[in-house]
């Protein structure tokens, strides 16, 4: 399935809009496109047209079944694609690889995204887009049931947040690569909370696998190998331990011998990274700014407190030089 290098040149230099564009990249961009293309390295499944490829819902459902089901830890089944709703930012659309609400035969939902560059405050943004799909769900089952809706029929919502690149406050953690969270009381008393987050920061699995010698030690760490390693090596030990993951690479190769696709593909991601890179670049000079600001501000605080702490004892020394005087002309009188 794997063509050669000259192959695709050959193919690139009939076309002159593709030979224009690959002599537009840069040195290593041209050559980790014809090592993909030609298999001296994985695919990088995390781009947006391969991952929608081998994990689309509509028409490889059981991929999607098998990748939350290990997530969940739990025996899940997509039941339908729900339409995507949500209110998100449009300059926030860009760094997604992946955003997909699924429904389950149990009734519950998962928002299931893939993040190139880890967003600022993924807790505050990811709790708004819980809320955003409970409300969805809520104002759903109303509508359907009418008089026969209870809070009861309210199933679990969950956010699935996978990081190609992680925010700082994961790397804190760099040997977890999985982390779970659910509202809990403090005093033990339990509710059932329909609202679970789950975030995979792949950049700390990757750090860990590759300190462990490539190991993979269960079907969660398959998947997240498929996801983020590209190493021929590790493409045939993920394989050769689950030959299940060879039908998926053979859909992603069959794609590669699509030139002008891989072409435009590969285009895209390039772009995209570039304004990745810029959006990430403005968020943190802006909460750099933020916090350049409120320290002014928190002196500026202090320095008239000071003002007014220096301005009350002038005015105590003023009062005690004016008493002192007072006492030496009645001593003087005396």
């Amino acid at each position: 399935m794997i063509q050669s290098r000259e192959e695709i040149l050959k193919q690139m230099n009939k076309q002159k809009n593709l030979k224009a564009t690959f002599e537009s990249w840069k040195p290593e961009e041209q050559k980790e496109f014809l090592d993909i293309c030609t298999g001296v390295r994985g695919v990088k499944m995390l781009y947006d047209a391969f991952f929608k490829e081998v994990m689309n819902p509509e028409y490889a459902p059981h991929r999607l079944n098998s990748f939350l089901s290990v997530i969940l830890k739990d025996s899940v089944h997509v039941m339908s694609v729900l339409p995507n709703e949500s209110t998100r930012l449009t300059d926030e659309s860009s760094l997604l690889i992946m955003d997909i609400v699924v429904e389950f035969e149990s009734g519950g939902i998962a928002n299931v995204e893939v993040q190139k560059i880890g967003y600022l405050f993924p807790g505050q943004r990811s709790a708004c887009y819980s809320a955003d799909l409970l409300l969805r769900q809520y104002k759903r089952l109303r509508d359907e049931k009418k008089k026969g809706f209870s809070y009861r029929d309210i199933q679990t919502v969950y956010t699935i947040v996978l990081f190609e690149h992680s925010p700082k406050e994961f790397q804190v953690y760099p040997g977890v690569y999985r982390h779970c969270f659910e509202q809990k009381s403090d005093t033990g008393i339990e509710f059932k909370m329909p609202q679970k987050f789950i975030y995979i920061p792949l950049d700390i699995f990757r750090k860990k696998q590759q300190n462990e010698d490539g190991k993979i030690h269960n079907r969660l760490e398959a998947w997240l190998t498929f996801f983020c390693r590209d190493e021929p090596e590790m493409i045939l030990r993920l394989i050769e331990q689950y030959p299940e993951f060879k039908a998926l690479y053979e859909d992603v190769y069959e794609l590669c011998r699509n030139v002008e696709g891989v072409v435009e593909i590969f285009s895209k991601e390039l772009l995209e990274m570039d304004r990745n890179t810029v959006k990430l670049m403005i968020d943190e000079m802006q909460e750099e700014i933020q916090r350049k600001e409120q320290a002014i501000q928190e002196k500026d605080r202090a320095l008239k407190q000071q003002e007014k702490e220096l301005t009350l004892a002038k005015r105590q020394n003023e009062s005690f030089e004016q008493r002192i005087a007072e006492l030496e002309k009645k001593l003087l009188e005396k």
